[in-house]
């Protein structure tokens, strides 16, 4: 079977895959073991040691490769495990260009821990190419693009920027973990790296923690896998297992998030104490055309500014939902609300915060599958 003739929601099952050749098991076994025998010194049977390579593992990379359309997968510890592998691609000197509205974790990942390292970080709009070409030097190694954006669903332009690399002998790095390879996949669109934190939509059920690297590149491949076993944060056999189920039906949960998500950002849209909504897939959001063209869908991520004064009236907001959960995370089954300048983006100085839209009363929803009249019912009743 030629992987790349193979549509979508057969890969999500098939993809990389086959019978475990032991016994035929359907779905990968766990194996869930530190080392394996060898025969004589480095004589085994291709695995020796579970930090450089395991089975399981093994059968999610392959996973993860083909549902990106890439030739290559790793799968780590978690998402920030899988930047932390991209940044130490680069030399103290070395300088990357990021957008200024990305996941706080990302943020507090260069700002606090890579730039002590002598890596420059230059944040910028990335909805305006003159903004990056201004600020590339001869030390700019890297491009990282995180669209849609956290928590604001900026949407960037992936060949537009792939354009702008490419001309200067950049990587470009695309943070795809809020449109999945199901909207979205940033290989086909010229990005060299693909990023996933496979904690959200890929595991899918809130019970993972994990990331994803993809890559085509074979030499960008060693390289990364190289840091991936000296440095060690990798995923486990179970974590790896779990991520592999959660790929299986990501198809089928995709489509369910996409079309609550459309439902609520509607209806927020129209609600009298709402202020603002973020949607790429409203006609009038920012980029909604890049958006239509490089997305299948527009996702289950909804951001909103309701009309109240001050964020404790918002976290009043969120502390009266039953059936949305108030958490951190997002890309589960279940719906989860959170307030971004106090969880996931409270390292970001408040005054960045508020000069890109992340203001202290924003809310970020997460759309889950549940049915949607009851979520509609739910924020109706706490914006009472």
């Amino acid at each position: 079977m030629e992987e790349r003739n193979i549509r979508f929601n057969t890969k999500a099952i098939h993809g990389g895959q086959k019978p475990d050749e032991a016994y035929g098991a359907v779905m990968p076994p766990i194996y869930q073991t530190s080392t394996f025998a060898q025969s004589t010194p480095g004589g085994h049977k291709g695995y020796g040691y579970s930090r450089s390579a395991n089975p399981t593992r093994t059968a999610l990379e392959k996973a993860l490769a083909s549902v990106e359309n890439g030739n290559h997968g790793l799968a780590f510890a978690s998402g920030l495990a899988a930047l932390d592998a991209v940044i130490k691609l680069l030399a103290p000197g070395d300088e990357v260009i990021s957008g200024n509205d990305i996941y706080g974790g990302s943020y507090r990942l260069f700002n606090r821990v890579f730039a002590n390292f002598g890596i420059v970080f230059r944040f910028v709009d990335m909805q305006n190419s003159k903004e990056i070409t201004d600020r590339i030097t001869k030390k700019t190694k890297l491009i990282w693009v995180e669209t849609p954006t956290n928590p604001l669903m900026n949407i960037i332009d992936i060949g537009m920027v792939s354009q702008i690399a490419k001309q200067h002998g950049m990587l470009l790095a695309v943070d795809s973990t809020f449109a999945t390879p199901y909207l979205q996949r940033p290989l086909e669109l010229g990005a060299d790296i693909v990023m996933h934190s496979a904690t959200k939509y890929l595991g899918g059920h809130s019970d993972v923690v994990a990331g994803a690297l993809v890559v085509r590149d074979a030499g960008l491949a060693e390289k990364l896998r190289f840091i991936q076993n000296s440095t060690g944060a990798i995923c486990g056999p179970m974590d790896s297992f779990l991520v592999l189920r959660g790929i299986k039906t990501l198809h089928v949960r995709m489509q369910r998030h996409c079309e609550n998500g459309s439902a609520i950002a509607s209806f927020l849209k129209a609600h009298p104490r709402v202020e603002k909504v973020y949607w790429p897939g409203f006609e009038d959001f920012p980029n909604h055309a890049i958006a239509k063209r490089q997305m299948k869908a527009f996702g289950g991520m909804v951001s909103f500014v309701p009309k109240v004064g001050n964020a404790a009236q918002s976290i009043g907001i969120l502390e009266q939902l039953e059936i949305f959960t108030l958490a951190e995370s997002l890309g589960g089954v279940e719906s989860l609300a959170g307030h971004p300048a106090s969880m996931a983006h409270a390292s970001i100085p408040k005054a960045k915060r508020d000069k890109i839209g992340v203001v202290d009363t924003l809310i970020r929803l997460s759309v889950g599958i549940e049915d949607k009249e009851d979520l509609i019912a739910d924020l109706e009743r706490a914006m009472l």
